[in-house]
């Protein structure tokens, strides 16, 4: 097991929970008698309690050629019909849930800097106006959101409430792209970026955790522990049934890769790319009983994919041309983490070798 950092305390009270108040960054378990689904002993109490880490409840989106954010940095994109959207990891670093709307439905969308994962839902409490924020807690070093209608708990890679009144409640879970500002340009030129302007006072500029991106430490232990992979290699992962399988995203082709594979029986497709620093993982399965098969398209982003029908596609799973324009692919239980918190949910995970 890598050793933990010990991290300044201003850093400590700024993400994912913090990480304490003492300088050893000894996690203090929780020791509630709530009935949790998860083992109540590993969900420690990061330090800054209920919105102690406040999330973005009223964003401002502006266009893009006003946005603050590098070519190279990473954003969250997320579609719905023609609103398109992106969200600077550098935002929400400091934030982790966002409250938004989309197509005038309410959505969440959070982001862990611990274990590199961001993830959308749509909120699913019964007050329309519900928003979620950090509860402070983490479990395996994951965020761990509340939403304030009912104070339930909810584990973020899991996608499910753990402990409240919303108890085993899963949200439905909706598509989103991270990759490279530049390329998110390239693709969506038209899209809308989340403002600076959050109505907070943040160092948007400063990664808060130094060279926690880089170094094989963590902050938090997780169990189990996998080493097959460098700890923060960023991997697409995905789950169906009982088998889970994981995609280096940097270890893919600096162009566009397309894998058609199958995993647990159920025919996937994986469109990958290092260069352009994204994945996406869809079923072949059409909802005619079709099984499709895709390669690399030579068309200009958006386009990511075509298949044997001459169909081409998006990196959200959507046909943009060809018999099925409109059509989507059905989605996977997948989402893109670091190696060492994927592997700390999924067990037994399966690495694809290319």
């Amino acid at each position: 097991m890598r050793k933990l950092w010990a991290l300044p305390a201003m850093v400590m009270l700024v993400a994912c929970g913090g990480g304490g108040g003492s300088s050893n960054n000894v996690a203090q378990p929780v020791t509630s008698v709530s009935d949790w689904l998860i083992p109540v002993d590993r969900v420690v109490d990061g330090g800054p309690g209920r919105d102690g880490i406040p999330s973005i409840d009223n964003p401002l989106f502006v266009p893009l050629d006003q946005a603050e954010v590098r070519p190279e940095d990473l954003v969250i994109g997320i579609k719905a019909g023609d609103e398109v959207k992106a969200i600077p990891h550098d935002i929400m670093d400091w934030h982790e849930v966002l409250n938004d709307n989309l197509q005038t439905e309410p959505v969440v969308l959070s982001y862990c800097p611990l274990t590199g994962s961001a993830l959308l839902w749509k909120a699913t409490p019964s007050d329309p106006d519900v928003t979620f924020g950090v509860s402070g807690l983490l479990f395996n070093s994951n965020l761990i959101l509340f939403d304030r209608e009912t104070g339930s708990h909810w584990l973020q890679m899991r996608g499910q409430s753990v402990e409240g009144l919303r108890r085993g409640e899963m949200p439905e879970t909706l598509p989103l792209v991270e990759t490279r500002f530049d390329t998110w340009q390239e693709m969506y030129p038209n899209s809308l970026v989340l403002s600076r302007m959050t109505g907070f006072t943040r160092s948007y500029d400063n990664y808060p955790y130094n060279d926690f991106r880089s170094s094989p430490d963590l902050l938090f232990a997780v169990e189990p522990f996998d080493t097959r992979l460098f700890e923060k290699a960023r991997v697409l992962g995905v789950q169906m049934n009982n088998v889970a399988r994981a995609y280096e995203i940097q270890r893919s082709s600096i162009g566009i890769e397309v894998i058609n594979d199958s995993i647990d029986g159920v025919p996937i497709v994986v469109v990958l790319s290092a260069g352009k620093n994204f994945g996406a993982i869809f079923e072949r399965t059409l909802d005619d009983g079709t099984v499709l098969t895709f390669s690399p398209s030579s068309e200009p982003l958006p386009t990511v994919m075509t298949d044997d029908e001459g169909n081409t596609w998006d990196v959200f799973g959507e046909a943009l041309t060809g018999l099925r324009t409109a059509e989507r692919l059905p989605l996977t239980k997948s989402h893109t983490a670091y190696w060492y918190a994927w592997a700390a949910f999924h067990p037994g995970t399966e690495i694809h070798d290319g």
